[in-house]
């Protein structure tokens, strides 16, 4: 019998080199152009979106700790409770009080010393004081002539108004001299609580002052002269109005009409098949 050798097979195994390891980078290349291309759709979301929503995220942008969305489009964000008074709207009762001040008695005497603004917290009226005491006799809380025809006035405007009011009294860094027992913190918290009873005797509600607070001289207007004068006021702050049920209907109704298109949309008509020449 025949010995036949055995043959030996040999298998080659090739090996792949595995590739080089590129890291993350590519991630962040990847973030960064996501990134650019969200912003992107804001920019042309806002763009589209009608003027309201537009100061509003420009509110935001403006004071992002929330005053600034007080001023935007009357809406301060979802999950919000408050819905306050357009800003425009306290513009137009800016120029309203300007010329209630100007309808006062001797109005070129008392018109340099009333400072309205609009601030964050709402619309700011100071009656600023001058050396012999325009508002307030000097040193006591007794408003004089020409504060309490101011007051009346204030009030019976601000009266007409759902918004709320808060009232502060300040001073200058003089010592108050006189009486031991009295200082600045007392004036100044009995001119702003004077002011208050004056104010809601002609005119404005009784449950419309929230607040009276005195300030001393802890607040000073003009901090580099603390003696002026100028640092004696009395300020009123008019309110942005809380929100109710109604006021957020109205802006989901209004936020529901800009979406809908104004111009109906037409479908596109099928083309007809048109006949070859020479037959059918």
């Amino acid at each position: 019998m025949t010995h036949v050798p055995q043959q030996i097979i040999i298998i080659k195994k090739k090996r792949h080199a595995h590739g080089v390891h590129h890291g993350g980078a590519w991630k962040v290349a990847y973030a960064d152009f996501v990134t650019a291309m969200m912003a992107l759709f804001i920019v042309l979301w806002l763009l589209s979106s009608s003027e309201q929503v537009q100061k509003a995220v420009g509110g935001y942008f403006t004071d992002p700790k929330g005053h600034g969305k007080e001023i935007g489009n009357g809406l301060r964000g979802a999950g919000s409770e408050s819905l306050p008074i357009h800003k425009d709207d306290m513009k137009k009762l800016k120029e309203k009080l300007d010329q209630a001040v100007k309808d006062v008695s001797s109005p070129e005497k008392i018109r340099d010393h009333i400072v309205i603004t609009v601030t964050g917290e709402g619309l700011r009226v100071e009656m600023i004081e001058d050396e012999k005491g325009m508002f307030f006799k000097s040193g006591s809380p007794t408003p004089t002539e020409y504060g309490r025809d101011l007051l009346q006035t204030l009030a019976g405007e601000i009266g007409k108004l759902p918004n709320t009011v808060t009232m502060e009294g300040h001073t200058d860094s003089k010592p108050f001299s006189g009486r031991s027992d009295y200082s600045n913190w007392e004036l100044s918290s009995d001119r702003a609580n004077a002011a208050r009873r004056w104010m809601q005797e002609h005119g404005m509600r009784q449950d419309q002052v929230t607040q009276v607070r005195g300030f001393a001289d802890q607040s000073l207007r003009d901090p580099s002269h603390p003696e002026s004068a100028s640092n004696r006021r009395i300020t009123l702050i008019i309110q942005y109005q809380k929100a109710t049920a109604a006021d957020f209907a109205a802006a989901a109704k209004a936020a529901n009409a800009e979406a809908k298109p104004s111009v109906p949309i037409t479908p596109p008509v099928a083309p007809t098949a048109k006949t070859p020449p020479g037959g059918r």
